[in-house]
C-alpha cells in the first residue's frame, strides 16, 4: 500500500514531532517532492503552499529539523516526522507553533516538581516540603540518605508494597534535593542522555 496524497493538491500533512522530548513542534505539508528530498538530505523540507515551492526548514533562519525517523499513520494520509530541532520551531521564534516551550516533561514528575517548586517558594503553614527546605540542604540530604537505605531494607524482603512506597519515598525526596541544589530532572536526564551518546 502506498501513501495517499490528497488528489487535489497532491500534498499530505507532516506532524513534526522532537525526537528526545515528545514534543509536537509543528504541522507542514509535504509533496512527494518534499518527502524524497527530505529523506535524501536529512532535514526536513515542505511543500510551501503560499510560495508554491519547495522549502527546507530553516533555509533562511539556521533553524533546521535534523530528520530521525518518518512514519505513516494507520489511513497511510499523514505522517509523523520526528526531528532535532536546531533552534526554535515556529517563524515567531518560539519553540514550538503553538507557543509552548520545547523541554522534557516527565508527565506526573513534572508536576510534582511544579508541587515541590511552589512549597519551596510559598512556604505554606503546615506542608512537610516547606518544613524541609527552611531546616536546610544538611536535613534534605539526610532524609535522603535515611530513605535510600530503607529502600535497601526493603528490597531485601518479599513486600511489594513497602518495596514501593520506600522507592516512592526516596523519589519524592531527591526530587526535594534536586531542587534545594538548584536543579530539576531534566539536568539529570541530560547527563544521561550525553552518557547514552
Amino acid at each position: 500500500m502506498t501513501l495517499t496524497f490528497d488528489e487535489k493538491t497532491g500534498l499530505i500533512p507532516a506532524i513534526v514531532q522532537d525526537s528526545n522530548t515528545g514534543k509536537v513542534l509543528m504541522l507542514g505539508y509535504m509533496n512527494r517532492e518534499a518527502l524524497e528530498t527530505t529523506r535524501k538530505i536529512g532535514r526536513v523540507t515542505f511543500f510551501s503552499r503560499s510560495k508554491q515551492r519547495l522549502w527546507t526548514k530553516g533555509e533562511e533562519s539556521g533553524n533546521f529539523l535534523e530528520l530521525v525517523s518518518i512514519s505513516e499513520d494507520c489511513d497511510r494520509d499523514a505522517l509523523l516526522v520526528k526531528a532535532i530541532p536546531h533552534g526554535p520551531t515556529c517563524h515567531k521564534g518560539t519553540d514550538t507553533c503553538w507557543g509552548e516551550e520545547n523541554t522534557d516533561q516527565f508527565g506526573f514528575l513534572t508536576a510534582l516538581e511544579g508541587v515541590i517548586r511552589d512549597r519551596r517558594e510559598n512556604a505554606p503553614e503546615n506542608s512537610y516540603v516547606s518544613s524541609l527546605f527552611s531546616k536546610g540542604i544538611n536535613k534534605i540530604a539526610q532524609k535522603v540518605g535515611e530513605e535510600a537505605v530503607e529502600l535497601v531494607i526493603e528490597s531485601k524482603d518479599d513486600s511489594e508494597e513497602l518495596f514501593l512506597n520506600e522507592s516512592a519515598d526516596l523519589l519524592f525526596h531527591y526530587l526535594i534535593l534536586l531542587q534545594a541544589k538548584g536543579y530539576t530532572l531534566s539536568d539529570v536526564v541530560e547527563i544521561l542522555k550525553q552518557r547514552h551518546k
